[in-house]
């Protein structure tokens, strides 16, 4: 089984982005290996931003049928 749930990583990766610490210490805090993190944020960042993509673009429509 994997060490870390999919839920696991994705809030990793979202902690991350605003703790205001480098990818090296967060790792380590985690206990995760620097590349393993990195990994991650690729994984799941992509993912974020499509879904923030999404919901502006949902929000926009909306506007625009009004």
């Amino acid at each position: 089984a994997p060490k870390h749930s999919v839920a696991f990583k994705r809030e990793a990766v979202r902690i991350l982005s605003s703790s205001g610490l480098t990818r090296r210490q967060f790792a380590s805090d985690l206990g995760i290996g620097f590349s393993t993190l990195g990994k991650w944020v690729q994984q799941f960042s992509d993912q974020h931003q499509l879904r923030r993509e999404n919901e502006r673009l949902r929000k926009e429509y909306r506007i625009l049928r009004e």
